[in-house]
């Protein structure tokens, strides 16, 4: 396991859309374990495989919305698509491939989300509050749209100093 280097705005390859995985062997699996190695450093919570420079549909998400005693814990989502959604939120947002940039932007409150683990079994996944935008995040990343994209409103210099 490694820590990859994150992909900063500017590099092509976050403006591309990903490729399905269609191998589920030992490389997915270096590929998934270095990302979480990578968002685990990076202070994130959430790595779409473009960010490593992968153009696979792969991501992973800290599913923070954890009972009181319970871990957070990693969600790998492989082919990842968004099936139900519900609700709105609208919140700051940043990316680890735009480091000191945040905007406001409306996402889902709730989404459900259909995809493969890394052995290719399907499974669906829920997520709520910070979860929901992380899904609807990562899963953009792999169609090569970034969050400024989707923002109603940059934040200022001025506005991040206040917090």
């Amino acid at each position: 396991m490694a820590i990859r280097n994150i992909v900063k705005k500017g590099d092509s390859v976050l403006e591309k859309r990903c490729r399905p995985v269609t191998e589920f062997n030992e490389r997915l699996h270096i590929l998934l374990d270095d990302m979480k190695d990578t968002l685990l450093n990076s202070g994130g919570v959430g790595l779409a495989a473009p960010q490593v420079g992968v153009l696979r549909r792969a991501v992973i998400v800290i599913e923070t919305n954890v009972p009181e005693g319970e871990q957070e814990h990693i969600i790998e989502l492989i082919n990842p698509e968004i099936i139900e959604q519900e609700g709105e939120q609208t919140g700051p947002e940043g990316c680890l491939s735009l480091p000191g940039k945040y905007g406001i932007v409306t996402r889902p409150n709730r989404v459900r989300v259909r995809a493969q683990d890394r052995n290719g079994d399907f499974f669906e996944a829920d997520g709520e509050a910070l979860t929901a935008r992380c899904f609807c995040h990562e899963i953009d990343h792999l169609d090569g749209i970034l969050f400024p994209e989707r923002a109603e409103r940059m934040l200022s210099p001025e506005e991040l100093a206040d917090d």
